[in-house]
């Protein structure tokens, strides 16, 4: 299906996909409305780290999409520079400070080694450092350790002022937002979706976008056409400001099983970073709670804290600040949903990418740009579809 520019579009969700992708469409032709549930940035995007990774992706279609997105990101970081002044781009905070994935095992290290030599074979920039290059790049790393990689194309943002400097790029290209408002049901006519109803009022529009992360069941519900978009909460803790001691995004190999594990149980592993203000950042942490069950979760973070501590033993005497914990969109075959819903025509979806939104949003706005309004676009959204089993189920209560 291909749309020609100069069409209306009502982006559902100010996340950092939505964000991007008001940009992307406003960009090139679309008239683009925004509308959410909170503030912009508030929801997933404001609870997480910041990552643009390639480090934790197997060779697929999202390794693709992630590479896409890294290439993307320095020269759109550069763009708002020049169209929203310098000011919104630094506080993007973008940093190539790469990543270092490590194995604290015998058996994780060839494991470890496995993978990297896959994502190699896939184009991914990585290879195994010797110990005196770990001591070099990571001085206060444990020396207990079986096998560490570097990651040169890791890098990281602050989430929510990159959200904010998209949006803020997409209203120069004349895209709106409406804030505080929810969705309460599509406008239909002869079978087509031609709208939105908000408790603000009605948004009509020729492509509805449901951007609505964790929320996303429920806004496709409301629309017409249920997706199977579960949350999946996890927690972050911020230490107090630290002097330089984490160059890099660190983290055990561990946390790539658990991006990729099914289980709806807590799964806790080591992710430690810096950051440009001097907190520390520790996590993470994975679980399937419904989205009324909003608080913190103390074996999470004690799980963190201990594994973290491993790696980096110095930060056994370094206090917390704050945690924090959100939810992340997740479904069940841990690939994004990017396209044209088949069963309602003027509805499309970018969601479902769990805690790797960041990293994905350019590319993911990119490619719907691509399938909504043509153009070129290097990687293919037949992986993404809609229309796959775990996505559209007859169970209706798995979008609830």
């Amino acid at each position: 299906m291909t749309v020609s520019r100069g069409i209306e579009v009502a982006i559902v969700g100010a996340g950092i996909i939505g964000c991007a992708l008001a940009r992307e469409l406003a960009s090139n032709g679309a008239t683009v409305t925004v509308i959410d549930r909170g503030a912009p940035g508030s929801g997933t995007t404001a609870h997480g780290e910041g990552n643009v990774l390639v480090s934790d992706k197997g060779p697929g279609p999202e390794l693709e999409l992630a590479r896409l997105s890294r290439m993307l990101w320095p020269d759109t970081v550069a763009a708002i520079a020049e169209q929203c002044g310098p000011l919104t781009a630094r506080l993007v905070e973008w940093e190539a400070k790469g990543g270092i994935v490590v194995a604290t095992t015998e058996d994780g290290a060839r494991a470890l080694g496995r993978f990297s030599a896959h994502q190699a074979s896939a184009g991914v920039d990585t290879r195994q450092l010797t110990t005196d290059e770990i001591r070099a790049a990571e001085p206060f790393l444990t020396h207990d350790l079986a096998a560490a990689f570097h990651y040169p194309e890791d890098a990281q943002v602050q989430p929510v002022a990159a959200a904010h400097a998209l949006l803020a790029s997409a209203k120069m290209f004349g895209a709106t937002v409406i804030a505080g408002t929810e969705v309460i049901a599509g406008i239909h006519r002869s079978g087509t979706l031609t709208g939105i109803r908000t408790a603000g009022g009605a948004v009509y529009a020729d492509a509805v976008i449901n951007c609505a992360g964790p929320w996303s069941a429920q806004v496709s519900q409301a629309l017409g056409a249920p997706i199977a978009v579960k949350p999946r909460r996890g927690e972050v803790m911020v230490t107090t400001p630290q002097p330089p001691t984490v160059f890099h995004k660190v983290y055990d190999a561990d946390y790539v099983g658990a991006v990729g594990s099914g289980s709806a149980e807590l799964q806790t592993s080591a992710v430690v970073e810096s950051t440009h203000a001097g907190p520390v950042l520790i996590g993470s942490s994975r679980r399937q709670v419904p989205l009324d069950n909003d608080g913190p979760h103390l074996l999470s973070l004690e799980q963190m804290a201990r594994k973290a501590i491993r790696l980096f033993p110095h930060l056994a005497d370094v206090e917390i600040m704050r945690t924090y914990g959100g939810f992340r969109p997740y479904v069940d075959d841990h690939l994004p949903v990017i396209g044209a819903d088949p069963r309602l025509p003027g509805l499309w979806h970018a969601t479902g990418h769990e805690g790797a939104g960041i990293g994905l949003c350019l590319g993911t706005a990119v490619l719907l740009r691509s399938l909504l309004l043509g153009g070129p676009c290097p990687v293919t959204a037949e992986d993404f579809r809609v229309d796959r089993p775990a996505i559209i189920t007859e169970r209706i209560e798995a979008a609830q």
